[in-house]
């Protein structure tokens, strides 16, 4: 394996409950992408730390996601993360020198049609393979360097900061 993937929940992680109607999270959807995008499996190994949306998350979290991130041997990994704090894990983590950290998520779950899940883990994955060691968002066909991005709540975007 040469990409550790850790998820945490997030909208990308989140299904429509026809019973509640409500948005849940109860499943992973990372095998199914990565199975629709054609992407040698062999090349992940996939571990879920938690199913949280990000705006519940707290420091105890972050610290779990950055012990995971330092303990294992692989220094490729991507988390997929909740939109909304992500920047906030990401300044977490920027202490790890010694590896190539990518964070990406979705603003519009995978199970529903027209959602970016798939194009941002793509472009995690890529990503991941052909940066230098640091910690890095990627999101809307972009990456970012984890200090130099916020999210765009009202055109539901990432961009640099200005």
């Amino acid at each position: 394996m040469s990409i550790k993937l850790f998820s945490t929940g997030g909208t990308i992680a989140k299904r429509y409950d026809e019973l509640t109607g409500e948005l849940v999270m109860d499943t992973q959807h990372i095998e199914s992408m990565l199975k629709q995008g054609r992407c040698n499996r062999e090349l992940l190994s996939i571990t879920s730390l938690m199913l949280k949306d990000s705006l519940d998350m707290n420091s105890l979290d972050r610290e779990e996601i950055k012990k995971a991130c330092n303990e294992t041997k692989v220094h490729q990994i991507i988390i997929t993360h909740g939109t909304d704090t992500m920047v906030e894990s990401a300044k977490m983590l920027s202490s790890i020198t010694d590896k190539t950290i990518i964070l990406t998520g979705a603003m519009i779950p995978y199970a529903f049609k027209f959602s970016d899940a798939l194009f941002n883990l793509a472009s995690a994955i890529t990503a991941v393979q052909t940066l230098p060691y640091g910690i890095y968002i990627a999101m809307n066909g972009k990456i970012f360097s984890w200090d130099n991005v916020d999210k765009n709540k009202r055109e539901g975007i990432f961009e640099e900061r200005i």
